[in-house]
């Protein structure tokens, strides 16, 4: 069944119950990491419960159901684990305590006692009629599901006797009758698992922990000072008060545990219990011994408990209560007792849950451990992961149960290595970014230098009386100044207007083709165009066109010959070319005709200056 849950939203995945978790039923799922439970491994130890910082680790509560119940017409019971002397230290009679119960509404108010008495009996004759076979005492649920789970061949060694809490159940309804529903207030939470696992007069209905309970005080508010005394229904038990203690149930049972005499051996805690369960497994004939297991520091310590400290305080109260119920105890009456129940069935069977992972091959596990920092020969371990030694742990990597995060030598090693990579790539980055603050600084130079060669050029195309135009070579006008405007006529005006310059504009959209394809040609040639004639409208222009950028930006001249003022220069230069030609063939012919030369020179001179002067009249 489903006894722990885990809040995904108020999870930190710090992975703490991953670590804490005995069997591994807690694991990263695979998409997103989260923790998750993995119901059908999991022993109901509560382990996990206690190191989640952010409690979004909580278990199964029937707290709800149990209220349904009590506020039913239905005929109730409680049945209370003798643990009560340990969690209630603020209660100062447990008469009281009792009274409290029946306030919540419960018709029945038993002790667990009697029934360990009975079950403690059911030990004494299995071990003292011994035959050979050794056994695990199976009081302890979490004890009984590891076995059934994680060493299910030695299952068979499992005491077959039902723990007190069912005894307690069979009892009460012996005396109530079979229709009676049952609610067991203690401090084990496995017990929510084995009471579903129990039928007929041994099911227990509903389980609560000791917390759940004070729960139940609050919501009622039932104090204390507020109730009269009121003692527990018959059978009243004898020394089965001392359960909540590890070797209370032998002391129950009179049962002798003497290192020199005794049969049997009592452990008590986590990793002792796996170990005992593993030597128990492997070295039976030599250790000849029973085994008396519990999960936790004796029920006193269980995960079902308000404060799990101050153990050895809490077995004194234990102790203390014992005494007190024993101080006028009715021994006759509670032997009648126990001679009536001695017909109840108390006997069980346990099943074959195996829930083992094969186990990887020494390569797997070496390259696993080598990954992790670790040798293969390393028998020391810190534990921290929740694995008695790295080869367990490294086991469970391969398996898919655990991460190598969970290894605190292997997570700190990686922080360091990545802080030490943050720090080399800051350095790094701090150079460059040094690097590119000076290159920003020369950029900035340049753009500046850029800009004002830019500005000295458009400034100078403007003031050029000339028309003039650059396009890129999609023909595209990227400047153009007022006097090419005005040769393409009102149109481009309108445009100019609009947008300055003609920025943007298609030159064959603005020029016919016998102009624009000049463009063409010089883009496509790399070659210039000088003074080439062409007629537009009614226009004669003297078109130049220069590569500026091969084959990306050309540039271009156009001069209307019909103004009077190019028109004059153009004769002035075309008549100084004619004189460069001419005087190119004087000199050649200069060395036949002598002084014949120096008399031409003297007549083009004297026509170049009689035009001049009729230019300026």
């Amino acid at each position: 069944m489903k006894i722990i849950d885990i809040d995904q939203k108020k999870c930190t995945q710090s992975y703490a119950c991953i670590r804490a978790c005995p069997v591994k039923a807690i694991t990263a799922r695979n998409k997103d990491g989260m923790p998750v439970v993995n119901h059908s491994r999991c022993i109901g130890c509560g382990s996990c419960l206690f190191v989640c910082a952010a409690d979004a680790v909580t278990h199964f509560s029937e707290l709800e159901d149990a209220i349904a119940l009590l506020e039913s017409d239905q005929k109730t019971a409680a049945i209370v684990d003798p643990t009560i002397s340990g969690e209630f230290p603020d209660i100062t009679d447990y008469r009281k305590f009792v009274e409290m119960i029946r306030k919540l509404g419960f018709d029945y108010v038993n002790e667990v006692s009697f029934g360990v008495d009975l079950v403690a009996r059911k030990y004494r004759d299995l071990l003292s009629n011994f035959k050979g076979k050794y056994y695990l005492l199976a009081n302890c649920p979490s004890l009984v599901s590891y076995v059934e789970k994680y060493a299910p061949g030695i299952a068979e060694n499992l005491a077959p006797i039902v723990t007190p809490m069912t005894a307690a159940a069979k009892i009460v309804r012996k005396n109530a009758g079979s229709d009676v529903k049952i609610v067991f207030f203690g401090p084990c939470l496995s017990a929510k698992h084995d009471a579903r696992l129990q039928k007929g007069d041994g099911r227990v209905d509903i389980v609560l922990t000791f917390k759940e309970l004070r729960e139940l005080f609050a919501r009622y508010n039932i104090k204390e000072s507020k109730v009269e005394y009121s003692d527990f229904d018959p059978p009243i038990g004898s020394h089965g008060s001392l359960y909540p203690v590890s070797k209370g149930i032998l002391e129950a049972a009179g049962i002798d545990d003497s290192l020199l005499q005794g049969k049997v051996v009592t452990v008590e805690g986590k990793l002792n219990m796996m170990d005992a369960v593993d030597e128990f497994n492997d070295h039976t004939e030599s250790l000849k011994k029973h085994f008396n297991v519990f999960y936790h520091l004796g029920c006193l310590m269980g995960p079902g408990t308000t404060d799990r400290s101050m153990k050895f305080l809490r077995h004194t109260m234990v102790v203390d209560y014992a005494n007190k119920r024993l101080k006028d105890f009715d021994k006759s009456r509670w032997e009648k007792d126990i001679t009536d129940h001695l017909e109840l069935d108390l006997k069980r069977e346990f099943v074959n849950d195996d829930q083992r992972i094969s186990q990887p091959d020494n390569d797997q596990l070496e390259e696993i451990l080598k990954s992790l920092g670790k040798r293969m020969d390393e028998s020391a371990a810190c534990s921290a992961c929740g694995f008695r030694n790295c080869r367990d742990f490294a086991a469970s990597i391969s398996q898919g149960l655990s991460k190598p995060e969970m290894c605190l030598n292997y997570s700190v090693k990686n922080k360091q290595d990545y802080i030490r990579i943050l720090k080399n790539n800051n350095e790094k980055l701090k150079k460059q970014q040094d690097k590119l603050i000076d290159k920003e600084k020369e950029l900035l130079e340049d753009n500046q230098k850029l800009k004002q060669r830019t500005d000295t050029t458009s400034a100078l195309l403007k003031n050029l009386p000339s028309a003039a135009v650059i396009v890129d070579e999609k023909l595209k006008v990227i400047e153009s100044n007022e006097s090419f405007i005005k040769v393409l006529g009102e149109d481009a005006e309108m445009i100019n207007e609009v947008i300055p310059g003609l920025a943007g504009a298609d030159l064959k959209t603005l020029l016919p083709y016998n102009l624009y394809n000049l463009f063409t040609y010089v883009l496509e040639n790399d070659e210039n165009i000088t003074g080439k004639d062409v007629q537009h409208d009614d226009r004669l222009l003297n078109v130049s066109i220069y590569s500026l950028k091969p084959g990306k930006i050309v540039g271009g001249v156009f001069r209307d010959m019909y103004v009077a003022e190019v028109r004059q220069e153009e004769i002035i230069n075309r008549v100084s070319e004619v004189i460069d030609e001419n005087l190119k063939m004087v000199q050649q012919i200069a060395f036949s005709l002598g002084e014949g030369a120096s008399t031409t020179e003297k007549m083009l001179n004297s026509i170049i200056e009689t035009y001049r002067k009729t230019s300026k009249d």
